[in-house]
């Protein structure tokens, strides 16, 4: 699927919001690295990259984790629940650039007009797209919205921590202290779900340096079916599904992933307990 898709046509109730869950993956940004710290045109990527970690784990006393704008997004991975369906995919194709992925995902925004959910987005995965978008001149209204074009955004926009119209799981959970975060691979597998399947997000550049990308896709893929379940979860607790509901939603997601293709699909499905 290249893209986030359009809404139907045919009239829906008022009350329906589509709800997207999204992940990013990301790599060290090495174009930018060159052009910020002058590291000679001889020197490889991995080189590059292995520099400015050593440079990070100087400065921070041990983490080689690189400040957000110095990240480039490889794949970005959506679960869409909308009407009676649900969906989950990758934007864009493998090859396809950063700037275009970007774009299509505020574009799917733009048309959709989600409730976006996520697990650590506010603190990684917007901000890094925050200044990937303005790298790439990329154009998303509607997600800026607060309330100039449209006064409902004012009361409730993707922008502000405590609107819904982005739901950050981990931030709220944790009651935005981030000494009380959770990993979301820890509790995915606390509350039965199968949590991260084949790599970790300290693999991913190693992946990506080895060519792979349709793996790093996967991998996204299970990160964003794992964040729905426990929204799912956080759902049934707060009341706005009845335990019934809550089955019939993990129900659809089962199936659903029952037919997709990708031996993913199969791992994550065969170590997904009960409910």
């Amino acid at each position: 699927m290249p893209g986030l898709p359009s809404r139907p046509r045919h009239p829906a109730p008022l009350t329906v919001t589509p709800t997207l869950v999204f992940d990013i993956e990301t790599v060290p940004d090495v174009e930018g690295l060159r052009r910020l710290r002058g590291y000679p045109p001889e020197a490889s990527d991995a080189e590059v990259a292995e520099a400015a970690f050593q440079a990070r784990r100087e400065q921070t006393g041990g983490s080689d984790f690189l400040p957000h704008y110095l990240h480039r997004i490889v794949a970005i991975s959506c679960a869409l629940r909308d009407r009676d369906s649900f969906r989950v995919w990758s934007l864009g194709d493998p090859t396809e650039g950063e700037a275009s992925l970007v774009q299509r995902f505020f574009d799917g925004i733009e048309k959709l007009r989600p409730q976006l959910v996520s697990w650590n987005g506010g603190g990684f995965d917007l901000p890094v797209l925050h200044y990937r978008a303005l790298r790439h001149s990329v154009v998303a209204p509607k997600y800026w919205d607060l309330g100039d074009d449209d006064r409902e955004y004012k009361w409730n926009n993707y922008i502000s921590r405590y609107h819904t119209r982005h739901l950050d799981l981990m931030d709220l959970l944790s009651m935005y202290q981030p000494r009380a975060n959770a990993p979301l691979d820890d509790f995915s597998q606390l509350l039965g779900f199968p949590g991260k399947l084949g790599m970790g997000g300290a693999q991913v550049w190693t992946s990506f340096q080895a060519g792979g990308i349709e793996g790093i896709r996967s991998y996204c893929e299970t990160d964003v079916v794992n964040t729905y379940l426990v929204f799912l979860r956080f759902q049934l607790m707060r009341g706005q599904l009845e335990r019934v509901e809550y089955e019939r939603e993990c129900d659809l997601v089962r199936d659903s992933l029952g037919k997709l293709p990708g031996e993913h699909w199969k791992q994550f499905l065969a170590a997904w307990g009960g409910r």
